[in-house]
This record gives C-alpha cells, structure tokens and sequence, in this order.
C-alpha cells in the first residue's frame, strides 16, 4: 500500500483532491498553487501533464494546459516540479495524462520516472482498460497506483476488468462531457456512487464538474471517498495571474471551505 492507500485509510472521512495542470501559469506559480492547496486541506494533489489535445477537459483547462505548455513545461519538468513539491509535503500526487505522452517518453521510462520524482498514482485519461497490459506491467513494478476512470455509460465487462486492474481509487465520471465547473452536482451522479458502491469497496473519487462545497458534501452524503475539482482552481489561478498573493490566498480559502464540506457532508445543501 502507497501514499493513497494509506491516506484513504487513515483519514476517517471523505477526502478532497485538488487537480491544476503542471506548470500553469509557470513553474514557479505552479509550485505556489500546489502549496497553497495543500496547506488549505487538500488530501491529494492531482497534477494535469500539460498535452496539447486534452480531450476530457474543457475550455478552462484547455487554457491551463496552452499557458502550461507555452510557459516550457515538459514531463520531465513536471517530474522536476513532483520533486519540489516532496520538498514540503508527503500528500500523495497523482499524475492525470494522455497516452500519446506516456508513449512517446516510453512507458517504463515515463513510470520509473515518475515514481523517482515521488508520484504515488498514474490516471491516463484515454487509455483503455483492454489496451493496459503493458503499462500495468510496468505500474506494478515500480510501485505505483494506476488509476481508471468508470462512468453511468461504462459496461458491466469493462467495468469488472477495471475492477481487476484498477489501485488507489476509481474515479468516477460524474457527468458525460468534458471537465468544467457547473452550477449543480449533476443529477445521475449520486445514482453512480451508489451503483458502483454496491460492487467494490475500493475507495471512490468524484470528479468531473464538482466545484462547490455543496457539490462535494452531496457526493460524499451518497457514499463516495473523495471528491475531485479541478477547473475550478483553474480558474483561480487563472483570475489571479497578475497577483501571486492573491492566488495563493484564494486558492487556500477554496481548497478550505471543499475539506471542510467533506469533513460535515451531512450540513452543506445539494448544490
């Protein structure tokens, strides 16, 4: 068991992920985020490999990963960025990229790497179970968490073959369509917590979306273990760019107010 194993199990509560791209605006800002969010709460980091066709995210992100990418980021800086970051904290780092990436850096380069630099856990967006094989073997080896996306449209099969390779967590899908903040926790979002809940008991983290408090106490009230924001931060950092006291304060008091709804789920409104 790694750092997110052992985070889910001793927390006692449901937990708050936080995900900003690597990088955005700039190395150093982006070093700045990922502190200010886990001295605000944050449970887990997730950091976005900026990619230059990011096909599950939406616009806000988009422009995360254009200023990320613009401002020289590379995989190897995010590894570079993971070792800054061990620096002054443990809290375990997922890293979310695409497979073009992983490929063309070499899969066990990339996951050697990676675990080298500290990262606990590896979600590849667009990788398919049925084409994990060869990246499983590699997680295996070097001790690292790989990650798999389920959502309301996944079928029974896949989802019992992700069952057999998934670790760390299952990020649930809370909507289909791209990330992206909405105004309201989408309706089928508690229906798949608690569909999924009744087939596993590995740890289950909501993202795609969620951005309120009242967003995350309502999927932690359905049964999920954590929640995950993301365009949200982004957007913080994005208003803030100009003004890094700004943004570190801003980020802090978010990252606060989304640890604080999951630690009292039960008195935060549907959103």
């Amino acid at each position: 068991m790694n750092r997110i194993g052992e985070t889910f199990l001793s927390a006692g509560r449901p937990l708050f992920i936080a995900f900003t791209v690597a990088g955005d605006p700039d190395f150093d800002r982006s070093v700045a985020a990922a502190r200010a969010l886990i001295e605000g709460g944050a449970d887990i980091i997730e950091l976005g490999v900026p990619f230059s066709d990011p096909v599950a995210d939406g616009p806000t992100i988009q422009r995360a990963d254009c200023r990320a990418l613009g401002a020289g980021m590379t995989p190897e800086m995010v590894f570079t960025l993971v070792r800054r970051i061990r620096l002054f904290s443990t809290v375990p780092v997922v890293l979310l990229t695409y497979y073009n990436i992983v490929h063309h850096y070499g899969i066990p380069r990339f996951y050697r790497d990676a675990g080298g630099a500290g990262v606990d856990g590896i979600l590849i967006a667009d990788m398919p179970v049925e084409e994990s094989g060869p990246v499983m073997k590699v997680a295996k080896e070097t001790g690292i968490d790989q990650i798999f996306m389920v959502c309301e449209t996944t079928s029974p099969e896949r989802f019992e073959r992700i069952l057999k390779n998934a670790q760390g967590f299952l990020y649930l899908v809370s909507h289909m369509g791209v990330t992206g903040v909405l105004t309201a926790l989408p309706p089928g979002a508690t229906a798949l917590v608690r569909s999924v809940r009744e087939k596993t008991t590995m740890p289950l983290a909501v993202g795609f979306g969620i951005a309120t408090p009242d967003h995350a106490a309502g999927i932690a009230r359905a049964g999920a273990d954590a929640a995950i924001a993301g365009s949200a931060i982004v957007a913080i950092i994005e208003e803030n760019m100009d003004d890094q006291e700004c943004m570190v304060d801003a980020l802090k008091k978010y990252a606060s107010s989304m640890r604080n709804a999951m630690n009292r789920p039960g008195e935060a409104g549907m959103g």
